[in-house]
């Protein structure tokens, strides 16, 4: 027969005593709001994995819709565009201009070369700036249309005291008042799309940016 030594201890709040056996454990597992705590705590975990579960489940879902979206961006993007060689013509047309109106003066070699230079940066830029949406831009000066130009379309008639045009590196240039101005520009210009290539011949006048198609070829 077993020996339970029971002891007595006091409670210095209410002078209640408690028997505890020997080998029980103390403490909340064996009081009723310990135990009572415990399962609220244990349901309040639940309530948080559940609640991290359904925010998991909708990030999943905002990725999904996000990627769909973006999946349709892209295809327009790549489409084509309707007429590439115009849209090179619009950039170069305004490059023109802009180029004509910064270099002038009584150097033409300088004129030539500024002219060239800011000339150079448009172009990078058009060849650049398409090729994620399909279309792929080259474009070279033609010296060889450039002549003709200054010899056939110079500038001139009565009252107007011009120089004779000059065609350098692709670049029209002619002798106004003691100073050397930009006419006109001549380019080659390819296009290569998924639908084919176009190879393009225009010169564009400097005054109103027009442009005069001299070759467009397809290949």
């Amino acid at each position: 027969m077993g020996v339970v030594r029971v002891t007595r201890s006091r409670d210095p709040g209410d002078g209640s005593a408690t028997v505890r056996g020997v080998g029980e454990r103390s403490g909340p597992e064996r009081d009723g709001r310990g135990v009572r705590s415990f399962l609220v705590d244990d349901r309040r975990g639940q309530l948080v994995l559940m609640a991290a579960g359904v925010v998991a489940v909708a990030f999943v879902a905002l990725v999904v819709a996000y990627l769909q979206l973006g999946y349709h961006a892209d295809v327009e993007a790549a489409e084509p565009d309707p007429d590439p060689g115009r849209n090179a013509e619009r950039v170069l047309s305004r490059a023109v201009h802009e180029a004509a109106l910064a270099n002038q003066g009584p150097d033409r070699n300088a004129v030539v070369a500024g002219a060239r230079s800011y000339l150079d940066g448009r172009i990078e830029t058009l060849e650049g700036a398409r090729v994620e949406r399909g279309t792929v831009y080259r474009v070279e000066y033609n010296d060889t249309a450039a002549g003709g130009f200054a010899a056939d379309r110079c500038p001139g008639g009565p009252g107007r005291r011009f120089g004779p045009c000059t065609a350098s590196d692709g670049v029209i240039t002619q002798e106004r008042a003691g100073e050397y101005h930009v006419v006109a520009v001549a380019f080659d210009v390819t296009v290569t799309t998924d639908s084919g290539e176009v190879e393009l011949t225009f010169v564009i006048r400097a005054v109103g940016g027009t442009a005069e198609w001299l070759w467009r070829g397809y290949a």
